[in-house]
């Protein structure tokens, strides 16, 4: 009797930057049984699977509760890596109101969650990938629950969530592997593998553009602290006093606006500061466009043949002076970007990678 494929849930607070849902869809294409759940909707309108739409996440009046509750390191997103005296990061109230108002949170969530897992049997998965290091609950109940029949738990850890929040330290308890798509995670966790960000790149069309029009210089922040987007734009606002460039600045836009805009630039700025590169990266890389980004502590030392400019505030200037007057440098760079991200960056040798370190 041929072997069954395992059966795949992943569980993210929503598909944010399109990862969760990329390692489903590749994981599909390999012949498993995956599905995507998600607490909320992306604003960028990526692909939804399962979203259960629930209450208190995007309500603007969140954002000013967790100011008064929470812990200020908690919710400060930017460019610099903090390592903190506890490693791994721990997630626990910061004050008795936060620990009542995550309790009522629950509480008031649970009908909703409930229905779901019967409707949609999500308690008949052979394993449990927790994309960003989240349950349903953040009491991490429904995986208490799998972990007591002997399902796999994985933790893939995808953005700011370890730099910022921490691990769920039930989570992390219950977990069989932890992974991470972002370099600088080998600092923060004692027991993490890096994984190269899962990516298509075959939707992308290398544009090759004219030398005889001014070089456009694209940004797209998406939160502009975590960018170094301050010191980004006020750098090309000097240099555009005595260089003939067009600024892009990509914002507040749907995915497929934002794809539009970049695919028209032949520089492209993703930050600065201590956190390396992101998927904003990947996809200028997969147009051919030169791409210019810091890196993250260790990584050009791991990966000498990476394909970014990197770059600082001390040196941004000289090097997008550089890029915009040697035109051949700027299409050397962005086609070793365009064959770098297809061959090092494949979805499914991501998802290959992450079912290797858990036994799948």
């Amino acid at each position: 009797m041929a072997k069954r494929n395992k059966r795949i849930l992943h569980i993210a607070p929503a598909n944010i930057s399109n990862v969760p849902g990329t390692l489903v869809l590749t994981e599909r294409r390999m012949g498993f049984d995956s599905r995507l759940v998600t607490l909320y909707r992306d604003r960028r309108r990526y692909f939804e699977d399962i979203c259960l739409d629930l209450p208190f996440i995007q309500f603007p009046g969140v954002r000013w509760v967790k100011t008064k509750v929470s812990a200020p390191e908690k919710l400060q997103v930017d460019n610099v890596l903090r390592i903190p005296e506890q490693i791994p990061r721990r997630w626990q109230p910061h004050t008795c109101s936060e620990g009542t108002l995550v309790w009522l949170r629950d509480a008031v969530w649970r009908p909703k969650i409930e229905h779901a897992i019967r409707s949609y049997h999500l308690d008949e998965f052979d394993v449990y990938q927790l994309d960003g290091g989240l349950d349903l609950y953040r009491h991490a109940g429904f995986i208490r629950r799998m972990k007591t029949r002997r399902r796999t738990v994985i933790c893939c850890y995808t953005g700011s969530d370890l730099r910022t929040r921490g691990v769920i330290p039930a989570i992390d308890e219950l977990a069989d592997v932890n992974c991470t798509f972002e370099y600088d995670h080998l600092l923060l966790h004692p027991h993490i593998h890096h994984i190269f960000f899962p990516f298509d790149a075959a939707p992308f069309q290398r544009v090759h553009r004219s030398p005889s029009h001014p070089v456009r210089v694209g940004h797209a922040p998406t939160q502009r602290g975590a960018k170094g987007s301050g010191v980004i734009l006020s750098i090309l606002a000097e240099l555009a006093k005595t260089l003939p460039f067009e600024v892009v600045l990509i914002e507040n836009l749907t995915h497929a606006q934002a794809l539009a805009k970049k695919s028209s630039c032949g520089i492209f700025i993703d930050q600065i500061g201590d956190l390396g590169y992101g998927i904003n990266s990947l996809e200028s890389l997969a147009m051919g466009i030169a791409t210019c980004s810091c890196l993250a502590p260790g990584f050009a030392d791991a990966y000498p043949d990476h394909p970014f400019v990197v770059i600082d505030a001390g040196n941004l200037a000289d090097q997008i002076r550089r890029l915009i007057t040697e035109p051949e440098w700027r299409e050397e760079m962005g086609d070793r970007g365009y064959d770098w991200v297809r061959r090092v960056h494949r979805a499914d040798a991501a998802v290959s990678a992450i079912h290797r370190l858990a036994g799948i």
